[in-house]
């Protein structure tokens, strides 16, 4: 089969690292490779800039912007890229619509310019799948708090931030029903699973 490029969106705390697990366990037991991968820091140089980007001082939009695309295109050319061609399933936590999100609603930025930028950066390269786990940013924020989790410099961002950023995701949702799957991230953590293996198991037989 062609490699199956799939993404997990969503708020800190939507619980998308849990299912990125039990999805890259259900496709290993389908035999198929799983590359499981994230943004930023999937590769070295990607390591060294989510430090930055996460727990550096202040950085100005723009530059934000610029070092989130340039991120993504050594991971891309580096991994995603690479494990697509020989037919592994990628299956990473966030990708070009957390910009469009992140940068482009919740940041004074034109969306139109971030996906450019990004678009450039991964030569055009989107999933086929991208599931959305909606989370309110008061439950997130309590999520985070309860496992203990250090907040981060997009994470310590005022509520009305992150009110436009879920905003931001739901609207790209709406715009793309195609691509996206949407899911409640209140929803007991097997529910969401189940969901997300009956939209994905279709794609393994295209």
């Amino acid at each position: 089969m062609t490699g199956l490029f799939i993404t997990l969106e969503g708020g800190d705390g939507a619980g998308k690292s849990t299912q990125a697990a039990l999805l890259a366990g259900w496709l290993e037991q389908q035999g198929i490779e799983v590359v499981r991968t994230r943004e930023p820091g999937g590769t070295p140089l990607g390591a060294a800039l989510r430090e930055l980007l996460l727990h550096g001082s202040d950085v100005s939009p723009r530059a934000e912007a610029m070092l989130y695309a340039a991120d993504r295109a050594q991971h891309v050319a580096e991994v995603v890229r690479p494990a697509l061609a020989r037919g592994a399933a990628v299956v990473q936590d966030r990708y070009i619509d957390s910009s469009l999100a992140y940068q482009g609603a919740g940041r004074p930025l034109e969306a139109e310019e971030i996906r450019g930028l990004s678009e450039w950066a991964s030569e055009g390269l989107w999933p086929v799948l991208t599931v959305l786990l909606d989370v309110s940013p008061e439950l997130a924020a309590e999520r985070r708090a309860a496992a203990g989790d250090r907040a981060d410099r997009l994470e310590r961002e005022a509520a009305e931030f992150h009110r436009r950023v879920r905003d931001g995701f739901l609207a790209l949702a709406a715009a793309e029903p195609h691509r996206f799957l949407v899911l409640d991230a209140v929803l007991p953590v097997e529910e969401l699973h189940r969901a997300i293996v009956a939209r994905v198991e279709p794609l393994l037989a295209g």
